[in-house]
């Protein structure tokens, strides 16, 4: 017969695994329903749900079991009337389990519920708040994205801003996910719970150092990478680079855009390493795109014809966030706009089939090509 403390570690080990059935199997006869219902809800609620087992004290029948869970409150669907937020929690509870015949009879379970509501962002009120937390979820998600979008096998867009224009690219990656280029800081919860749903962030390789492309990734928790020439950007403390000329902008918009870019930062970032011309990330190669930023890449899937180009050229007007035709940066964010208009050649030479930027809409259809030629030729 084994003892109390063996059955409470192989039902712990069960729950680490999701295995819900295997639970249930620990427990005598009668309790199916209940534990199957209560960790179904629970597992789809935080579908990244790690439960570790830190310690057991036992006494004859009884074991004490004490725990730490972290997670990801991502759905689909709700948790007592709350709409999944992409809200991270990290708590710690103990389990009182009691054992015989070598199955559990009973049970309780100990937690701080109040840090668990304070951690998800909800307050624990009266019928009705929770609509006020959902519509607080659902102005969120509008203005710093919250649903992924495919737009290839294995990689997904997550859009942001306001109105929403920073595009942010998660690729399939070894069981996890590539972010490339981490938006704005407004965007990090978005991010992470993307990533969160997609196996997990494996690392963050940043498009250029601009602040609207590297905002999110300090609070990411994951290893960063960028070009050999965006290190010093990266590492700066300053939303903004010594190269711009702002006094290109329109009058009224200056003063806005300055002050966007110091909200969209989240500051200076720590390295885990860089990436080069012609390496391989994901599946696709590192195209070295520079104009715009010194060390600006790309990356580029031959099998697809897929490109992902951070700011190697525009859709939209920075100045209103209008989009339009494609077209080389603002004069007044590039470090030599020539150097863009050739990058621009360059990618149009690839033949792509379809080509994301790092805001707004993609260049797609039969004239790709031709739409990149033009970009390049363009007028600002």
């Amino acid at each position: 017969m084994a003892t109390s403390s063996v059955i409470a570690r192989r039902y712990f080990d069960a729950l680490t695994r999701h295995d819900i059935d295997a639970a249930v199997a620990c427990w005598a006869p009668g309790t199916a329903d209940e534990i199957s219902v209560r960790f179904g809800e629970l597992f789809d609620a935080f579908p990244d749900l790690r439960i570790e087992l830190l310690d057991t004290t036992t006494q004859r029948e009884r074991c004490v079991v004490r725990w730490h869970a972290t997670g990801t409150f991502l759905g689909p669907g709700r948790l007592q009337d709350f709409t999944a937020n992409g809200a991270q929690i990290s708590i710690d509870g103990c389990d009182v389990l009691e054992v015989r015949a070598d199955q559990i009879v009973a049970g309780d379970f100990y937690m701080d519920g109040a840090e668990v509501v304070q951690q998800l962002g909800l307050i624990p009120a009266p019928r009705g708040l929770s609509a006020l937390a959902n519509t607080r979820t659902w102005m969120q998600n509008t203005a710093y994205g919250a649903e992924p979008e495919a737009i290839a096998a294995g990689v997904w867009v997550l859009r942001g801003g306001l109105p929403r224009r920073m595009n942010v690219y998660l690729i399939e990656d070894d069981g996890g996910v590539t972010v490339f280029d981490a938006g704005i800081v407004q965007m990090t919860s978005a991010i992470r719970a993307a990533g969160a749903r997609f196996g997990g962030i494996r690392r963050i390789v940043l498009g250029h150092a601009d602040a609207d492309h590297r905002g999110g990734a300090a609070g990411l928790d994951a290893p960063i990478y960028c070009h050999p020439l965006e290190r010093l950007a990266v590492r700066s403390p300053s939303p903004y680079r010594d190269y711009w000329n702002l006094s290109l902008l329109r009058p009224w918009s200056r003063p806005l855009l300055t002050r966007l870019l110091a909200g969209w930062d989240g500051g200076a970032l720590e390295l885990a390493g860089t990436v080069e011309e012609g390496e391989e990330i994901a599946g696709f190669r590192v195209l070295h795109l520079p104009g715009h930023a010194p060390g600006l890449i790309g990356l580029y899937r031959p099998e697809d014809g897929l490109a992902l180009v951070s700011d190697c050229f525009y859709t939209l007007n920075p100045e209103t966030g209008i989009s339009n035709a494609a077209h080389v940066p603002h004069p007044a964010f590039n470090l030599d706009t020539n150097q863009a208009r050739e990058s621009i050649r360059r990618l149009a030479a690839l033949g792509p089939k379809v080509v994301w930027p790092g805001h707004a809409k993609p260049v797609s259809g039969e004239d790709v090509e031709l739409q990149l030629q033009r970009a390049a030729s363009a007028a600002v």
